[in-house]
């Protein structure tokens, strides 16, 4: 009876024994989410845009950086995850990293197809980079020009990028007209935009240069009989700034230097 009295006070005073709980981990906590990662489905896809449709039906726009790595084509309706900078003032932003997760099926494109028609700004800006990014593009311009007074209009072209995704050939061609002074201009101008050209902001900042072949007349006629008139040959060089958008619509400040009495200052405005 004391050796049964003695056990059981052992055992009510010995310690508990700590039994180690193995620590149950979550399944689904692995790497933490990549923050820049987008994944949706495609709605279209070019060579420098692709539309993603996000699982909460948002509309995100993507152009592609430098060296992206990327697939060579999208299906629409196929899934795909984008790894991207941060979004511009239009909510465009610059793919580092796209992948497909998964190949469009016959289900994914009749969910496509009943989703939410794409918004018409999506559609605008989409539009707009498309534009940007051609590499030749012709247009008008008009402006005037000061000391000789003159107005004055043009063609131009812009080709590129050439040598960096920043520089583009401008050559353009200028006609104006005042009371004493007519001006031909054939200008070989190459510009550098500031912002990078895959961000395509709503307006980028540029400074240029180039050389400049011109040809005056100046003609002063005094009563009905005296005629005054004088004709010139320059070869000046170009300076200019202004600031471009995307759509190509651009305002722009030029000065010719060595160019005698070629106009001071121009301010000229692309159509």
């Amino acid at each position: 009876m004391r050796a049964l009295i003695l056990a059981c006070s052992v055992l009510f005073l010995s310690p508990p024994i700590a039994v180690p709980a193995q620590c149950q981990e979550s399944t689904s906590s692995s790497q933490p989410a990549d923050e820049n990662a987008v994944e949706g489905t495609v709605v279209s896809s070019t060579r420098n845009t692709l539309v993603v449709r996000t699982d909460d039906n948002q509309y995100l726009r993507f152009t592609y950086g430098r060296g992206a790595v990327r697939p060579a084509s999208f299906a629409p309706g196929a899934r795909a995850r984008v790894i991207a900078g941060p979004a511009d003032e239009n909510g465009t932003r610059v793919a580092s990293n796209v992948t497909m997760v998964s190949a469009p099926s016959g289900a994914s494109v009749d969910k496509g197809a009943q989703a939410a028609p794409v918004p018409e700004k999506v559609r605008d800006i989409e539009s707009d980079i498309k534009r940007e990014s051609r590499r030749w593009r012709l247009g008008v311009h008009v402006g005037a020009a000061f000391d000789p007074e003159l107005f004055n209009f043009g063609v131009q072209s812009q080709i590129g990028p050439i040598f960096h995704p920043r520089v583009l050939f401008r050559p353009n061609a200028e006609f104006a007209f005042g009371e004493v002074t007519d001006l031909i201009a054939l200008n070989f101008e190459g510009i550098y935009r500031f912002s990078p050209a895959n961000r395509t902001p709503n307006w980028t900042p540029y400074v240029g240069a180039g050389p400049a072949m011109i040809f005056i007349h100046q003609n002063f006629q005094v009563g009905r009989q005296i005629d005054f008139g004088n004709f010139d040959y320059e070869t000046g060089m170009n300076v200019l700034a202004g600031m471009q958008s995307r759509k190509g619509t651009f305002v722009e400040l030029k000065t010719s230097l060595y160019s005698g009495p070629a106009p001071k200052l121009r301010v000229d405005y692309r159509l």
